[in-house]
Parts: C-alpha cells; sequence; structure tokens
C-alpha cells in the first residue's frame, strides 16, 4: 500500500474519531481535551511511522522496477527465479514472460526478501500468486562447497521471503542440462516429478503428459536411441542431483526447517559450460569419459508445465484492499457511534422517567418543590419540541432517538398541576407623621389656623376604608411631667380625629385615638433635633373587619384588597 493510501486511512480515520469524540461521546471539557489531544498524537504517530516504514525499506540491489513487475490483472504465476539465473537471463534480461507464468531473476539471496516485500506493496493482487523457482544448472559450477553454500544461502532466503507473502509459497526445483550427442531435437521437451507418485512425466509440445515408459515406446526408430542415451543421462542427474541439491534443501538448518520442492523440472539444452565443472567429472567418474560441452546463445526454455500443476490463486489489489480498510474503519466508527447514541438515549429517557415519576409523587405541599420538578419538565419538553423541529443532536440520532414520544407526557402532566393561588392582603398605606408643632402652639392641643393645609395632605395620604380603623397616636417629648405629657399627646390626637371626622364625614366608629407621651420616642431627647422629631402625631390604617360602617358602602373584607372611596 502506498504512502498516501496510507496517509489518506488514517486522515479518515482521525477525523471521524474527532467527530466521535466531539459530536457522540461528549464527555465533559477536561476529557474532551484530553481524548481530542490522544486522537491527534496517536494520528500523528501513525503518519511518522507509515513514512519511515516506506523510507526505511532496503531494496538491496534491486534493479526491479515498477515496469519490470507484472501488471496487477495478470492471471498467472508470478515465479521469482533463485539460484543460478544467469543462465536462464544471458542478456540481462529484467523478466521473461510465457503464457503461464512471469519470470523475474533475483541476482543473490538477500534480495529475495526485499523483492517478495515490493510485490506484496506494490501488487498485493499478485502476492498469493508468487512461487520460488531454484535453478541448477551443474555446468555452472566447478566447487562442490561453493555450490552448497550458495543452496544453503537460498534455503534461508526462502524461508525468510515467505513472512511477507500472504501465505508459503510453491518452491520448485528445476535443472538444466546439455543433452547426449544426438538429443539435440529434445531442446523443449521437460521431465518433471511431483511428490504424488506419479514417477517422471515427459511434457512435450504438442502431445501434453507421457510417462517416461510411453514416451520411450512410442518414439519413433530414429529417435528412439537419442531418448534411451537421456534417459540414462536422466538416471545420473537424479543421482547427482539427490547428493549435492536434495541432501542440503531437505536438511533442517538450526531452527530453519526442510525444504520440500513441490515439483521437480529437468531440461536437456544446450548450456555454455565451464572446464571441470561438477557434471562432467561426476560423468567421468562414472563412464570415465569426458562428456561434451555445450554451447548456446538462446535462452534456455522454462519450465511452464511446472506452473500449470498449480491452482489458480488470486489476492486483493491495492484499490480493494484500501477500500476494505476504509469500510473497516467506517465500520467501526459506526459501531461506536450507534453505541454512543443508544447510551445516550437510554439515559434521556431514564432521566427524563425519574424526573416525572418524581413530579407525580409530590403532591404540591409545600408547592416550591413540586414548582421546581415542573420547571424541569417544562424545560425537557421545550427541548424535544426544539429537537422536532431543527432536528435533534448528533449523539441521539442514527435512527435511535425517542425524545419525540415523550413530549405528550410531559405537556400532560404539566397542564395536571396548577400552584394554588393565595391572595394577599393588599399592605395599607404609610404611617403619616405630623409634626406638632406645625399643627399646636407649644403646651396646647387646640389647631393652629395654619394647620388645614397639612392635615388636608395627610387626609389624601390616609383614606378611610371599609373593614380598616384609623389609628390617630399623640406623642411628647420628655421635657415637663410624664403625666401632662401623656394627656397633652392624648388631646392633640382627639383634636386630629375630630377634624378628620368632620371634615371627611366619617363615622367616629373609623377611628381610633391613643396618646403615648413621652414613652415612644422616635430619636434621643438630649438633642433639640431629637426632640423635635418626638413631638408628633401618627395617622396610619389598620385592618380590623366589621369596625367601621361607612354609610352606602359595600364593606369589603381585607382578604379581597378592595377600596371604597367616599
Amino acid at each position: 500500500m502506498s504512502t498516501l493510501t496510507r496517509s489518506l486511512l488514517i486522515l479518515l480515520a482521525t477525523c471521524l474519531a474527532l467527530w466521535l469524540v466531539l459530536s457522540f461521546w461528549q464527555p465533559r471539557l477536561d476529557g474532551r481535551v484530553v481524548l481530542v489531544t490522544l486522537v491527534l498524537l496517536m494520528a500523528g504517530g501513525a503518519l511518522f511511522f507509515a513514512r519511515r516504514q516506506t523510507s526505511g525499506r532496503r531494496d538491496i540491489g534491486l534493479t526491479v522496477t515498477d515496469n519490470t513487475l507484472p501488471p496487477e490483472d495478470f492471471m498467472g504465476a508470478v515465479v521469482l527465479v533463485c539460484g543460478d539465473t544467469a543462465a536462464l537471463f544471458p542478456a540481462g534480461e529484467p523478466y521473461r514472460q510465457t503464457s503461464l507464468g512471469w519470470y523475474l531473476p533475483v541476482g543473490a539471496p538477500e534480495q529475495l526478501l526485499p523483492l517478495a516485500g515490493r510485490i506484496a506493496d506494490t501488487r498485493p493482487a499478485l502476492a498469493a500468486q508468487v512461487a520460488l523457482l531454484l535453478a541448477v544448472v551443474p555446468e555452472r559450477h566447478r566447487e562442490r562447497d561453493a555450490l552448497s553454500h550458495s543452496l544453503h544461502a537460498w534455503h534461508r532466503a526462502v524461508v525468510a521471503c515467505r513472512r511477507v507473502l500472504p501465505g508459503p509459497p510453491p518452491l520448485l526445483v528445476s535443472t538444466w542440462l546439455t543433452p547426449p550427442d544426438g538429443a539435440d531435437s529434445m531442446r523443449d521437451v521437460w521431465l518433471a516429478a511431483t511428490p504424488a507418485g506419479r514417477g517422471v512425466q515427459i511434457f512435450q509440445p504438442g502431445q501434453g503428459e507421457l510417462s517416461q515408459k510411453s514416451w520411450s515406446l512410442e518414439a519413433l526408430p530414429a529417435e528412439r536411441e537419442a531418448r534411451f542415451y537421456l534417459s540414462l543421462w536422466l538416471d545420473s542427474l537424479l543421482t547427482w542431483a539427490d547428493e549435492h541439491v536434495d541432501n542440503i534443501l531437505g536438511q533442517r538448518q538450526g531452527t530453519l526447517p526442510a525444504l520440500t520442492p513441490c515439483a521437480r523440472g529437468w531440461n536437456f539444452t544446450p548450456i555454455n559450460a565451464l572446464a571441470g565443472n561438477l557434471w562432467q567429472r561426476h560423468l567421468c567418474a562414472v563412464t570415465r569419459l569426458a562428456p561434451p560441452g555445450g554451447q548456446s546463445h538462446e535462452a534456455p526454455p522454462l519450465p511452464d508445465c511446472l506452473l500449470a500443476t498449480f491452482p489458480r490463486r488470486r489476492g486483493i489489489s491495492i484499490k480493494m484492499r484500501a477500500w476494505r480498510m476504509a469500510g473497516l474503519i467506517c465500520g467501526v466508527f459506526l459501531l461506536l457511534a450507534l453505541a454512543s447514541s443508544y447510551h445516550h438515549n437510554r439515559r434521556l429517557l431514564q432521566n427524563t422517567g425519574d424526573r416525572l415519576a418524581l413530579y407525580r409523587q409530590l403532591d404540591g405541599q409545600p408547592a416550591g418543590p413540586k414548582l421546581r420538578a415542573q420547571a424541569l419538565l417544562r424545560r425537557d419538553a421545550d427541548f424535544f419540541e426544539a429537537w422536532q423541529r431543527g432536528g435533534e443532536p448528533a449523539r441521539f440520532g442514527l435512527g435511535l432517538y425517542q425524545g419525540m414520544r415523550l413530549i405528550a407526557p410531559l405537556r400532560a402532566a404539566i397542564s395536571d398541576w396548577a400552584p394554588p393561588v393565595i391572595n394577599k392582603i393588599p399592605p395599607g398605606p404609610k404611617t403619616v407623621r405630623l409634626d406638632s408643632l406645625s399643627l399646636f402652639d407649644t403646651g396646647k392641643w387646640q389647631l393652629k389656623p395654619g394647620s388645614t393645609r397639612v392635615l388636608v395632605n395627610a387626609l389624601v395620604s390616609i383614606k378611610a376604608k371599609p373593614g380598616w380603623l384609623t389609628l390617630v397616636a399623640g406623642h411628647t417629648d420628655n421635657i415637663g411631667n410624664s403625666a401632662a405629657n401623656q394627656q397633652l399627646s392624648l388631646k392633640r390626637a382627639q383634636a386630629v380625629r375630630d377634624w378628620m371626622r368632620d371634615t371627611g364625614d366619617v363615622p367616629e366608629s373609623c377611628f381610633a385615638v391613643q396618646g403615648y407621651g413621652e414613652s415612644r420616642p422616635l430619636k434621643t431627647n438630649d438633642t433639640a433635633e431629637g426632640r423635635a422629631a418626638n413631638r408628633r402625631v401618627e395617622i396610619s390604617l389598620v385592618p380590623q373587619a366589621d369596625t367601621c360602617r361607612i354609610p352606602d358602602a359595600t364593606i369589603m373584607s381585607p382578604q379581597d384588597g378592595g377600596d371604597t372611596d367616599n
């Protein structure tokens, strides 16, 4: 998967995670800050490691490019050719393509793992079609130890490359050898053996698959001798391969398991042989005759016959893998969002139901708790109605919102009860205080001629009302005899009462007169200002039912709070 695709997937996951935290989970502010910070840190770390993984991949000595690799819709096998690749790609060809396979040379064992990893990353659909071909050309080796060392290195590389492929790739072992004299016509003939136990099979173009016995008997008389010698060479080659190749691959190397090839193939074709090679020495030891050296300028045939026996497998393309990963990310987001919405809706129903049950349990005595519970229900109903008009919040959505079915029971409960109406007695007029010196001369209780204007103003503020008693109280300072002061305050109060009675045509039963003398001072009598404030006449209304009856007036109770003007 490319770096751009990984970055886009990380960006998608980050956006959905932030959406989930801010719109669906909605924790408290401090928790929201922590979660957002954690999401951003994880996204940054994922982007860093994705870029580092791409830039840190080591393609040691690889000459393979994207143009060299097969297209992602290639239906054949992708064969990584190991071992003696120089004999199969003599002109330095980057690949060879046949109807059944795409052959890529691997120059050294340490290049096998990076090449397999590049195919898995850039051509994931072809990763399941990868096969390994170990090419053995006996005539290209002079030293047995060097061949053994090379096979051990390829053994380790084959086991290692299995980590980056979706499954253990099939291993093929093919051998190319110069045929004996007179057998050049057998160049395109392949001899193959599989672990199925059917022996050696012959694959000849245009004739299909034959057993070794049938192939020898059905030959023309001119070809029987060549095929007979070819069979003898095959027997010698099997003996040599068992000693130099099979014993090495079939042994465990420490923790590395033994390798069992899925198929073996042999092809007799002219090879540019090295003098004194292992195959020549083997034949000299057996026959005492030196085999002729082959020369060829053409690439040897490839073992397509071995590929035809493998089942066709198809992997997942980069685009499909990206879509699957995006689908997985969206699926996880949707699952978490649904779980969050279910949780929030369940809490919404539970909390609203609890408030509704508490409201119904309260009897309204006193009315305060039920009024507060009713205010909460009214707030909930307003929220639900607003969400019904404009859409519910995201944390309650995704088809799980149940608030609309709570509106009717909430409104019904709110309208079922109203607080009792309390008729408060309206406060009476304020007490009017009149300065005694503005009404009377010193020591006197007869009203002065200029006091009428002051009394008229007081009469406007203090109106007799049905069911109210007008109280007139006189007060003096502490100068003089207290008994005389008490009598003086009483007479002054009576004088004010008489004037109000006669002027306002109010029955005397509507008045009460009281003289307090010096007993209720407002301020200290030690100063002239305090004594002046204490010399006063106070007029106020006191509620007292059925006390004052004004002629031709309807009497109203104090609880009614009504006024009747005379």
